[in-house]
């Protein structure tokens, strides 16, 4: 399985919630340097936040790839969700393939639990960096950390 972590890109700084928070300028054209990482990428889904910094995100990655399948959004993504619950969901989506659109401290948490087993060591991930891991399940501390990648 490979499974992708993106976190959105830059959002402005204040909105009525912060649900509502939107990519900037600077946010969108960080996205579209991540998205071209994932070019010639078998992907199966793309799944994101329902917050719309990550649905803008989703969809501009969606929209670069030329992909098949629409974004599907899922409540478990969000800033606070639970990370064991997120493995879980991976787990039982029983694809080999998959981005996840979401946030800080979740996408740091999540991949430093898939790598190491535990949430003791989160990944950096700044605003639109891509964390690349592969492994035969998608449980903590089974998986390969390959890469993590930041807009430049």
């Amino acid at each position: 399985m490979k499974l992708w972590v993106l976190r959105h890109g830059e959002a402005e700084p204040r909105a009525s919630s912060d649900a509502e928070r939107r990519l900037t300028a600077h946010g969108r054209e960080q996205v579209l340097h991540s998205a071209a990482r994932l070019l010639g990428q078998p992907l199966q889904a793309i799944l994101a936040s329902p917050y719309v910094r990550a649905q803008q995100t989703a969809a501009l990655v969606h929209q670069t790839l030329g992909c098949a399948e629409p974004v599907r959004t899922v409540p478990w993504l969000t800033p606070e969700s639970n990370v064991q619950q997120v493995i879980g969901e991976i787990e039982r989506l029983g694809l080999e393939h998959v981005l996840l659109v979401s946030h800080q401290p979740l996408v740091g948490a999540l991949v430093g639990a898939l790598e190491h087993g535990h949430q003791q060591r989160p990944a950096g991930m700044s605003t639109a960096s891509l964390a690349e891991l592969e492994g035969d399940w998608p449980l903590a501390g089974l998986m390969t950390l390959r890469a993590i990648n930041s807009p430049a």
